[in-house]
């Protein structure tokens, strides 16, 4: 099987695992990763192909969701081994999804290859700006999160447990998480996007304080 016709099937795979699902993991999440891949991996001189591939499958066995461990990629694996993909393509797919997600912020996602590096960028793109923003929500509410409480303060989290565990709030995330990613992006032309998209992030946190606050003494 060539190349095209590997990611038109991975296309199809994907679409049917994740369409419709509800915390803002879903299809369109995929599709646009994979279409912000696509545009970084060409600025950035990226092998598409891996790029490509890795941006369609990287949330298949996402650690949120899965009941095993946070590395397990045994769906993505067998999937790419019924595709009859070569050896190296796949170590290298399977080598940047267990290594890419952010998970609090307590494990090294360090990206060493520009295939890394670019499908890494795309998924933190996603997660900033305005539709990272309906993201967090959908995620918050698809976990039966507060939406605040300004009683909880943001965690400075010290396990992948203290993360999966922890009684939290949607606005918290944007401390623990998405205001963080700006600083994180890998490459020049993703950095670019994420200043953008982070002020976007700060300017909402303000509005939705000041409306949290709303005591009328500020109405003109």
């Amino acid at each position: 099987m060539n190349k095209i016709l590997m990611i038109e099937k991975t296309k199809k795979f994907v679409k049917n695992k994740l369409y419709g699902e509800g915390s803002g993991h879903d299809w369109f999440h995929i599709e646009r990763v994979y279409n912000l891949a696509k545009y970084l991996a060409e600025k950035e001189n990226a092998d598409s192909f891996i790029v490509e591939m890795t941006a369609l499958l990287h949330d298949i066995d996402d650690w949120k969701f899965s009941n095993t461990n946070d590395t397990n990629t045994t769906v993505t694996e067998n999937f790419l081994n019924s595709i009859n993909i070569d050896d190296e393509s796949l170590k290298k797919i399977i080598k940047i999804i267990q290594t890419m997600s952010f998970k609090g912020g307590v494990i090294d996602s360090t990206q060493y290859t520009i295939e890394g590096k670019v499908v890494q960028d795309a998924d933190r793109l996603d997660a900033i700006g305005a539709i990272g923003i309906a993201r967090t929500f959908a995620y918050g509410g698809n976990k039966n999160q507060l939406m605040y409480d300004p009683t909880i303060k943001p965690i400075d989290f010290k396990s992948l447990n203290q993360v999966k565990n922890a009684q939290n709030h949607t606005i918290n995330h944007f401390y623990e998480k998405l205001l963080k990613l700006k600083d994180l992006m890998n490459t020049d032309t993703a950095k670019e996007i994420a200043e953008k998209r982070h002020k976007f992030m700060e300017e909402f946190l303000n509005e939705f304080y000041n409306e949290w606050n709303f005591n009328g003494q500020s109405v003109k």
